[in-house]
């Protein structure tokens, strides 16, 4: 992987860059039992580093990322938690399109998480400056996020933050979900961590704008929806410059363009487009399963195009 392609430059591009370690010209060489060969992203809470375990050869790509909880944060308990419910989701499944988190440090400082180090470029790298995608192209990638999402599901957990940034591509075109931090349980047996709006708004369900009502993998199912559509149109279903103009048109507003975007689709995937970004959950699909099962016959009919694109 070079070094503008890390699956971590999925932090938000709003966050600051840190004094600690990152604002250095040298960075530490050792985290425990870890090598730290060089620091690859920079977000407000941590920071991310290619690593290799220590006494492992250094002629050999390393292969490991660490994302860690920057210093000044770890007395803060909303940072600490976010880092420890993103280990306790990424170990609790193992999924192909969903990222593995082999080995974490929350129980005291140092704060970190260890991934497979991965090698392409976010879909939010991949589209970026308006650019599009063929239909089949993005489909393909829809479904592997529903897919991704339904292994969630399955064992009782929700994404919370699917965005182009946290969907990351390989050269072959293979998807793998990123940043399980803001996930969180779906049978409301914990208090959810809170969320974070800078840089997602553009993606979440209207639901999500009021405090007093509840979020669920439909929510989640919006915001793939609202993905899905920027893959297709070169922007997100609304542009809104604050949460309030946001929140408004996530809530009332229909996305300028749509009805064309549903009739360049084949039917039945213009109708599910259409459906994932309805207002009302219940008019949502109710599943990331239904999703994945309503694309997947879509997807074998344009396998051709996909590939000749």
């Amino acid at each position: 992987m070079t070094e503008n392609t890390s699956q971590m430059d999925a932090a938000r591009p709003s966050e600051a860059q840190s004094p600690h370690f990152g604002g250095l010209p040298c960075i530490p060489s050792r985290l425990r039992q870890w090598e730290l060969v060089k620091r690859v992203a920079d977000g407000r809470f941590t920071e991310v580093y290619l690593a290799r375990p220590m006494g492992s050869d250094s002629r050999v790509a390393a292969p490991y990322a660490i994302k860690v909880l920057k210093q000044e944060w770890e007395a803060d308990a909303q940072a600490v938690a976010i880092l420890r419910r993103e280990a306790l989701a990424g170990r609790t499944v193992s999924h192909p399109h969903l990222v593995s988190i082999l080995s974490a440090s929350t129980a005291s400082p140092p704060y970190y998480v260890v991934m497979p180090w991965l090698t392409g470029m976010t879909l939010a790298t991949r589209i970026a400056g308006g650019r599009m995608l063929a239909a089949p192209e993005a489909i393909w990638i829809t479904r592997q996020v529903a897919d991704a999402l339904h292994a969630l599901h399955e064992v009782g957990w929700m994404h919370g933050d699917v965005k182009p940034s946290n969907i990351f591509l390989s050269p072959g075109g293979h998807a793998t979900l990123l940043d399980l931090g803001f996930a969180r349980r779906t049978d409301g047996s914990e208090p959810a961590v809170e969320r974070s709006v800078s840089g997602t708004w553009h993606y979440m369900a209207p639901e999500a704008f009021i405090p007093t009502l509840g979020v669920d993998v439909r929510s989640d199912l919006y915001s793939l929806g609202a993905v899905w559509f920027e893959m297709l149109v070169g922007r997100p279903p609304f542009t809104g410059s604050c949460a309030e103009e946001l929140s408004q048109q996530h809530r009332e507003a229909r996305p300028a363009g749509l009805e064309d975007v549903v009739k360049c689709l084949p039917a039945d995937a213009g109708m599910l487009l259409r459906q994932m970004l309805a207002k009302q959950p219940l008019r949502r699909p109710q599943t990331p399963e239904e999703v994945t099962r309503r694309l997947v016959a879509t997807e074998i009919a344009t396998l051709a195009h996909r590939f000749a694109a």
